[in-house]
């Protein structure tokens, strides 16, 4: 689905999936690959909307639990995709992935990187992605900011009046305010989370910010 631009939504399939995002272009990234089982499907909707996989240059993670990123190397067969790792995922990698995963009484799909994200800031397509480290759902959660559209993709750091859960390996109620506090003060016009719909329009953005400060930040 068309959201902006070369910008496209395939929602999730249910609890262990997520929202997954691409940006259509030379290459083309996808955000997200979601759970492992979906990735064949997810292909052909791409297909619908006239996106060869195999334009799909880079993949990116929000960050690494099964439903978002277990599809890595599924999706890399059906692509010229390269994982771009960030640095915090790396480092979190066997919390997030490998234990995070059989806390949720599931074996984790291990995938591989293919290179690192430099500077926090990824070039694909004539775009600029600004990665910025948003922990607190995870320790290695990263929301990817497209400043020319004034796209903030944030996985599960934020959802449409929520926020992710704190409880899994590595997540902590003050660095996830800290880190809402801190993507609230940027330009946002489309907020696109890693579950449930999207916000769009700057007011609307400003006001789910607003809701999560007054109604879930003192839950958490």
């Amino acid at each position: 689905m068309k959201l902006a631009n070369n910008l496209y939504l395939y929602p999730e399939h249910g609890m262990m999936d997520a929202n997954v995002y691409v940006l259509k272009g030379d290459p083309g990234v996808i955000f997200d690959t979601g759970y492992t089982g979906w990735v064949v499907s997810r292909i052909a909707d791409m297909k619908k909307d006239g996106i060869d996989p195999e334009s799909i240059g880079i993949i990116l993670n929000t960050h690494q639990h099964i439903d978002h990123a277990s599809g890595n190397e599924a999706f890399k067969q059906f692509s010229h995709a390269k994982f771009y790792q960030h640095p915090l995922q790396k480092e979190h990698y066997q919390l997030v992935v490998v234990e995070g995963t059989r806390m949720l009484g599931d074996e984790p799909i291990e995938f591989t990187a293919d290179a690192m994200i430099e500077n926090n800031k990824i070039i694909a397509g004539g775009v600029e992605i600004e990665c910025i480290p948003s922990p607190g759902h995870t320790p290695d959660s990263i929301c990817y900011y497209l400043r020319q559209a004034k796209v903030l993709i944030c996985g599960d750091v934020l959802f449409e009046m929520n926020t992710g859960r704190v409880d899994l390996p590595g997540g902590g109620a003050d660095e996830l305010k800290m880190s809402i506090n801190r993507l609230s003060q940027i330009d946002i016009e489309l907020l696109l989370p890693g579950h449930m719909g999207a916000v769009s329009g700057a007011a609307n953005v400003k006001r789910n910010f607003d809701y999560i400060k007054q109604n879930i930040f003192p839950w958490l």
